[in-house]
């Protein structure tokens, strides 16, 4: 063999090296971002739970407000269809725009439920609505910073994927950008 054919497959070999490490680098980066999603969806099954037996228990007490409770739980089976749609792609970006926008609605929707609360104290005080509101606020601040985690997960991995040597190995892979929870 002649030193330039010992070159050129030394390149090759550096070439092939270096895109499978680049490979590797972009499955762990993507896995993490799952990881983080799984956390995320526990935090989302922990904060569902609560909807039902809160409904149950505001059902009679605020009957004259059943569009305020029927929106909650309009808005809960919403959330839960694009929390499994999430958990089935964590990074599809219809994905996560469903879940963004189900979220919102949600949001406002329970804002809504709470503020009648506001008004009943009597109300808010029995035990299973304060466990229920108590609960739903914990969730709240896990979720969001189960949402900060996925968010840098994704922020990782998109920066991962838009160097420049990797970035042209991105359609050979299959990679495409994820998308951030929050903003």
């Amino acid at each position: 063999m002649s030193s330039e054919q010992i070159a050129v497959l030394a390149l090759a070999a550096v070439l092939v090296f270096w895109m499978v490490g680049a490979y590797n680098r972009l499955v762990a980066l993507r896995n993490a971002i799952g990881a983080a999603w799984a956390g995320v969806s526990q935090t989302l099954q922990q904060r569902g739970d609560v909807v039902a037996p809160l409904l149950l228990a505001l059902q009679q007490p605020l009957a004259a407000e059943h569009g305020a409770l029927d929106a909650l739980r309009t808005s809960h089976g919403q959330a839960h269809a694009a929390a499994a749609q999430m958990t089935a792609q964590p990074l599809a970006l219809a994905s996560v725009s469903t879940w963004r926008a189900a979220e919102a609605s949600l949001t406002s929707a329970a804002s809504r439920v709470l503020a009648l609360l506001d008004q009943h104290a009597e109300l808010r005080s029995t035990a299973p609505v304060a466990t229920g509101v108590a609960t739903w606020h914990l969730a709240g601040s896990r979720l969001a910073y189960g949402c900060q985690v996925y968010d840098a997960a994704v922020a990782a991995y998109n920066e991962a994927a838009t160097q420049m040597p990797t970035r042209w190995l991105l359609r050979l892979y299959g990679f495409a950008p994820a998308a951030r929870l929050k903003g």
